[in-house]
């Protein structure tokens, strides 16, 4: 689907790094709107630099980090005029066994680093008049299964947010948008994986597991089937073109979901009774042996 050219508008994307956040930054340069995409670690973005974009070092835990990738794009263009909130990582574990430094990690740069680079390019935004701030959700917004709590709960949140501020601002001229996609096939997968695993840290205090099997059953479903096309993923490409379209249309709408698994899965959290959507979730995830 092509996109209508309009003026060239200043983008600053967070997670630049890898997945969505660098395929959107990059379609975006291509449709001839100044990018500033970045990452915690800016050498990931070299090869983004050497075609055009241009790179910043954005720590989305780290005030100074994200004063000062604004303040750097309001010097060159006035004001950020589309903000893409886009870095974020899945920690999956059971209640139980996360540690209080793993929640608040996860909610650092899930919640808080969206809530304050939003309030950072709000004062520029409202001074010319307007402005986008397009939140990267999720599905994982609308529901929560077994060892998701707290990846879900951050995206429960940045939708509440993102309804408040749609509201809020509107009155200066600025849209909120929502994207929310379903499984997508980036390494977003590598990284939930990888928590699901850990060591000492992850045992109850007496050493015991109780979870043990429960996390290896949903490492292996993560990594080998829930991100898979087969199964409903969505192509990464698929969900940045509609990353783009919530970034430059004219008339957005609030929200906008990516995939079938993702419309249907939200579709019947909405309709169905708890009793029934726990069954619907027991059927599909792993679930703790019990005693």
């Amino acid at each position: 689907m092509s996109h209508p050219r309009t003026a060239p508008k200043s983008v600053l994307i967070t997670g630049c790094s890898t997945g969505m956040g660098r395929r959107t930054a990059l379609a975006l340069h291509r449709l001839g709107h100044h990018v500033h995409a970045t990452a915690r670690r800016p050498e990931t973005l070299a090869d983004l630099a050497a075609q055009g974009l241009s790179t910043l070092a954005l720590d989305v835990t780290d005030e100074g980090s994200m004063a000062a990738a604004v303040a750097r794009v309001e010097a060159e263009h006035g004001a950020v005029d589309l903000l893409i909130n886009n870095a974020a990582y899945g920690l999956h574990l059971p209640v139980e066994l996360a540690t209080p430094e793993e929640v608040r990690r996860q909610f650092d740069t899930n919640v808080f680093g969206l809530v304050r680079m939003t309030q950072l390019v709000l004062p520029g935004m409202r001074r010319a008049g307007g402005g986008r701030i397009v939140n990267i959700s999720s599905m994982a917004g609308r529901f929560s299964p077994p060892g998701g709590a707290f990846y879900h709960a951050s995206k429960h949140a940045v939708e509440a947010i993102s309804d408040s501020l749609r509201l809020e601002v509107a009155p200066f001229g600025v849209k909120v948008v929502v994207v929310q996609p379903g499984p997508t096939i980036t390494e977003f997968a590598d990284t939930a994986v990888n928590t699901m695993h850990g060591g000492a840290e992850h045992s109850l205090g007496d050493g015991e597991d109780p979870y043990g099997r429960f996390r290896a059953e949903l490492a292996d479903m993560y990594a080998n089937r829930t991100f898979r096309r087969r199964n409903g993923a969505v192509p990464a490409e698929t969900a940045t073109k509609v990353i783009v379209r919530a970034a430059t249309t004219g008339r957005p709408r609030a929200r906008y979901a990516i995939g079938a698994l993702a419309r249907g899965t939200m579709m019947a959290k909405r309709l169905l009774p708890d009793v029934a959507f726990d069954a619907v979730m027991r059927f599909n995830f792993p679930v703790a042996a019990g005693r």
